[in-house]
């Protein structure tokens, strides 16, 4: 079988998928995160810190290690909201280069939502889901809102959002746990960028909603009450927008160490998964359908396709 890697490198966390594809159907062979927290800081100073470049390329090694173990024949690697802000850039990206042999490509926020769309929907089949439908991947700097309403392969809108549970955390949340006042300008920040969004991406009959990304999965999981991180209990999962209000409000409440104990909570989430959360509640309230189906693929999943189409 012929196999292909897809490399995310995104602000909070470096992820991998090596997969086959067969008969339009993916099939997993290695799906793995790494926190590197790339974008620490980088909202407030524009470039990479040292220390997180140093853990970024500590990652890089680690999977071109596994990709080269893998015969894969076709590999693309990715970079999105801090790389795009970064104004030393340049670093990264030969840093790259020289463990992977390929530059990173820093996408734009339309590419980033085209293939989180196309990974989301093929990976959740479209019998679970219905039109239009909307898909939000929250990640740790940009948020995107994808619309697809003439079919699951066509794309009507898309918007990228420079908000996001790293972006939201480090501007706002530094208390522990944060302020109300902490919260408060959070939200307002939010609600600022959705209303941008919200013009430019129409959901007022939108009958479905998808969400992407650890965010997501992991109030998701929370939600659920799952007593350890289970991805196939999370993908397609349907979680209620009252379930986010109450995770949210639970979050916001807990101290970094009461949100470390939970059993679902991935040490690189602890830091930011209240900014993440509230992200999701504040759209889910600007949206006409009351719950999210979570999907464990995305723009990974988008990436390999992708690949194997072109290999065709």
């Amino acid at each position: 079988m012929t196999r292909f890697a897809a490399i995310d490198c995104g602000t909070n966390a470096i992820r991998l998928l090596i997969a086959e594809v067969v008969d339009d159907r993916l099939v997993e062979i290695d799906r793995r995160m790494l926190t590197v927290r790339l974008g620490e800081g980088i909202d407030a100073t524009g470039e990479f810190a040292p220390a997180a470049l140093e853990r970024t390329f500590a990652a890089v090694d680690e999977y071109a290690a596994d990709i080269e173990r893998s015969d894969v024949v076709a590999l693309r690697m990715v970079a999105t909201s801090a790389s795009r802000d970064a104004r030393n850039a340049d670093v990264f990206r030969e840093g790259v280069r020289a463990r992977l042999g390929v530059l990173p490509e820093v996408i734009s926020g339309d590419e980033e939502a085209e293939l989180s769309f196309l990974g989301a929907v093929r990976g959740l089949g479209s019998s679970s889901l219905s039109l239009p439908v909307l898909v939000a991947d929250i990640g740790g700097g940009s948020t995107e809102l994808v619309r697809g309403c003439a079919d699951f392969d066509t794309i009507s809108s898309r918007y990228s959002m420079d908000i996001g549970c790293v972006r939201m955390t480090e501007r706002h949340l530094h208390g522990d746990p944060p302020s109300s006042e902490e919260v408060a300008e959070t939200v307002a920040t939010i609600d600022a960028a959705l209303d941008e969004a919200l013009a430019q991406v129409p959901v007022a009959d939108i009958s479905c909603f998808v969400g992407l990304a650890g965010s997501v999965t992991t109030v998701a999981a929370l939600a659920h009450g799952l007593e350890s991180y289970d991805p196939a209990a999370i993908h397609g999962s349907v979680t209620t927008l009252t379930q986010v209000e109450q995770v949210t409000g639970k979050l916001l409440t807990q101290t970094r160490t009461q949100r470390a104990a939970e059993p679902v909570m991935h040490p690189g989430r602890v830091d930011v998964i209240a900014g993440g959360a509230l992200v999701l509640r504040q759209l889910m309230r600007r949206l006409p359908v009351d719950s999210v189906i979570a999907g464990e693929t995305d723009l990974l999943d988008g990436i390999v396709y992708t690949l194997s189409t072109r290999m065709r």
